[in-house]
């Protein structure tokens, strides 16, 4: 990913930062400046909770190129608390453990390494949320 790309994108990767729409109120993620549901303009920024609950997953065995290292890795949708549903990897959780309905919450992890010109990106994926401390 280019370096340009990759600053425009930090505020939906690292915060999850969407959109909502003034009209309907519809949350939109990743932003889109149209709202899917009314077609009104929906430039207005949104951050969402980043928790959320697995809505189906799946183990990565044969990863596209750029995502070796972490094989195998589970990718899950990930209906969040606000509505919409996004596609992320999971972390910190056995494969044994997931199941559909658990819940989870966005962390910030690497997700692709170095590569041909040696950018690091980080963004947004989910792991189990994490019982309080007694």
């Amino acid at each position: 990913m280019s370096i340009p790309r990759n600053w425009r994108l930090r505020q939906q990767r690292y915060r999850l930062v969407g959109e909502v729409c003034e009209k309907c109120g519809a949350k939109i993620f990743p932003p889109r400046d149209v709202c899917p549901k009314c077609e009104a303009p929906a430039q207005t920024p949104f951050a969402f909770s980043g928790r959320g609950e697995v809505y189906s997953y799946s183990t990565v065995y044969h990863p596209p190129r750029g995502f070796e290292e972490f094989v195998p890795y589970m990718v899950a949708l990930v209906q969040l608390e606000e509505g919409p549903m996004v596609t992320a990897q999971l972390t910190d959780v056995n494969a044994g453990d997931v199941h559909i309905g658990m819940p989870v919450e966005m962390v910030t992890r690497k997700v692709q390494g170095g590569g041909e010109d040696g950018v690091i990106v980080y963004g947004y994926k989910f792991r189990p949320v994490m019982a309080p401390a007694a």
